[in-house]
């Protein structure tokens, strides 16, 4: 390590990245902690603190809490008034650039949830050791103790409804329209894209389906506490079920294709869920349309994740089509041509994440 004169051969260059790296994955932790014990939201309420101030608005451990605004302040996440004060009388602060990334979950910058991405993904790593030898998938994680990151909420809250399915002039039309519209949400997750809908157009019906109990439970609280629960319902089911046939002006799938083990068969469903004129409406990784090397740094994101859990949710089903989160629009098309789909449009709505497709029947 040598911040001075950056090493110019490879292997120093690497072992430099690398510590890099961990230095990035250890703030991770730390605003996992953060996170989970509710230091930046009574930062941003409270203002600033002291460690015995800040301990006392939390309930917990001045120690560990002084060790953690240490910390946050030698990385310039938080501010100190006084560094050379006695450790005990230093003030600490959460920077008005900052609230929003790290205290504000409504807000579409807000990344304090990466944290909670990180500690979870690297729960099942020894099983993933294992399930890279065997082929198969590690056991699923249980909901407890931290329950899934929401790391979409404030997009889907924010933009879903006031700007990306507006962008759709014959979606937006049916969704404002008469007879009121019918919606699946198909692995909807914990509801927040079937909620926004049903905010921006209050005329909709939104049936959510997901196949994990806890999200969908997870997903009525919400609808409840958003005032949408008369019209928003949620079902841990299967959406193949015959019933749905023929039913949905519009059927959506947001970021969850990819994790689906059997694509193909879930797009014949919901291309059968399909009401006459309806629209499929996916949304999926934005990638780049071919393997380059090296790659953008979307790319790398995606493979990481696709690496050590997307791919792996979907290897346990011997006919797994392990598509991986790397979804690329050519794979994408295949698959939607194979359930019976006549085209794949992809959407001029831009975002840093994203790339939106609709299923044409």
């Amino acid at each position: 390590m040598t911040d001075r004169h950056p090493p110019t051969d490879p292997a120093s260059a690497l072992a430099e990245r690398l510590l890099q790296d961990a230095i990035g994955a250890l703030e991770l932790y730390t605003v996992y902690l953060g996170e989970r014990l509710g230091l930046y939201r009574a930062l941003a309420d409270g203002g600033p603190a002291t460690s015995a101030e800040l301990a006392g608005r939390t309930g917990t451990a001045e120690r560990y809490i002084r060790e953690w605004l240490e910390h946050h302040a030698s990385s310039g996440l938080l501010e100190v008034d006084e560094p050379a004060a006695d450790p005990l009388a230093r003030r600490y602060r959460l920077p008005p650039g900052h609230l929003p990334v790290l205290a504000d979950p409504d807000d579409v910058r807000y990344q304090a949830h990466k944290g909670v991405d990180i500690v979870r993904a690297g729960r099942p790593l020894p099983a993933l050791v294992e399930a890279f030898r065997t082929g198969d998938a590690p056991p699923p994680l249980p909901w407890e103790p931290e329950g899934r990151a929401e790391f979409n909420r404030a997009l889907y809250v924010n933009l879903l409804g006031r700007r990306w399915l507006p962008a759709i002039p014959e979606v937006d039309r049916r969704l404002r329209g008469e007879p009121p519209a019918r919606v699946a949400d198909v692995a909807c997750g914990t509801g927040w894209s079937s909620i926004a809908m049903a905010k921006a157009y209050p005329g909709i019906g939104v049936d959510g389906f997901d196949l994990d109990q806890d999200v969908i439970a997870a997903a009525r609280r919400h609808a409840e506490e958003a005032g949408v629960a008369d019209r928003v319902r949620f079902a841990v089911t299967d959406a193949s079920d015959p019933a749905q046939r023929g039913r949905y002006d519009l059927v959506t799938i947001f970021e969850a294709l990819h994790d689906m083990s059997r694509p193909v068969d879930a797009l014949r469903v919901v291309r059968g869920m399909l009401a006459e004129e309806g629209t499929v409406l996916v949304a999926d990784e934005l990638v780049e349309d071919e393997f380059v090397v090296p790659a953008p740094a979307r790319d790398r994101y995606a493979y990481g994740w696709s690496v050590v859990s997307c791919l792996p949710s979907a290897m346990g089903d011997p006919q797994t089509a392990a598509t991986g989160a790397v979804l690329r629009p050519a794979t994408l098309r295949r698959y939607a041509t194979a359930a019976g789909f006549a085209a794949v449009e992809v959407l001029p709505i831009e975002t840093d994440y994203w790339r939106f497709y609709r299923l044409l029947p």
